[in-house]
């Protein structure tokens, strides 16, 4: 009675036939190689620079607003408190994110990645 409850599943496939318990890791092994392989193959763009902005909100003034700012002026921007901030790589928007404190410097981290045509 003790053992009652206890079951052995088989290891299904992708088809959903059952998988021999002798392949299951093989098949690890062959995703780990495929994704090291795609990596490879992206190593020639690893050193290609690229330019990342983030856009904490935007602001539109005439010039001579623009010329009568001094050290301690505030300019209002177009965001709230606690709203996400744009990420843009090569002056493309790819992500949103929030800013953060690293020990003295400030960062940003991800909350959202933008994919093609969800910029709005």
């Amino acid at each position: 009675m003790a053992d009652e409850n206890n079951f052995d599943l088989p290891d299904l496939g992708a088809e959903g036939q059952q998988v021999p318990a002798t392949q299951a890791p093989a098949r690890a092994d062959s995703m780990l190689e495929e994704e090291e392989k795609a990596a490879a193959d992206l190593a020639p763009v690893f050193d290609v620079p690229v330019n990342i902005s983030a856009v904490l909100g935007k602001a539109h003034i005439d010039v001579n607003s623009l010329l009568k700012l001094t050290s301690g002026s505030v300019v209002e921007l177009d965001r709230k408190i606690g709203e996400a901030i744009d990420i843009y790589v090569n002056n493309r928007l790819v992500a949103r994110g929030e800013v953060v404190v690293v020990e003295d410097r400030l960062g940003v981290t991800m909350t959202e990645i933008i994919k093609d045509g969800d910029s709005a």
